[in-house]
């Protein structure tokens, strides 16, 4: 659970909907609440799992999460290229290095020589 407040809200104003394969719980109020644009509909949130980032939400909820659905997609629906959530490994040893790039190999590339510089008079 995020922090005593999230505990405590989801106590008194939510009901539990489902669970993912990972075990994060998804809930949605009891009663209507005031949307952007005076639009009344019931909220809908998800509690991660300890150090997720939203990212994680797979896409079977995520649909239903962001009101787009009115149900999660069931497992045996899912296309092909819904593919299971893979971390941002982003500022971490794991994050992609294309090739040439100096963090990959800590050295920067040699010259090839095909560079040929730009002249304004040319």
């Amino acid at each position: 659970m995020a922090n005593f407040g999230t505990w405590l809200y989801t106590r008194r104003k939510g009901r539990l909907i489902g669970k993912d394969a990972d075990g994060r719980c998804y809930y949605e109020s009891t009663g209507p609440a005031r949307q952007g644009g005076g639009v009344e509909r019931a909220e809908r949130w998800v509690i991660y799992l300890k150090g997720e980032d939203p990212s994680a939400v797979p896409p079977e909820w995520w649909g239903w999460l962001h009101h787009t659905l009115d149900a999660p997609i069931p497992l045996e629906e899912r296309k092909p290229w819904q593919l299971p959530h893979e971390p941002n490994l982003t500022g971490t040893a794991q994050a992609y290095r294309p090739p040439g790039s100096e963090y990959k190999t800590g050295q920067h590339p040699p010259a090839t020589g095909d560079y040929e510089s730009w002249s304004p008079e040319a």
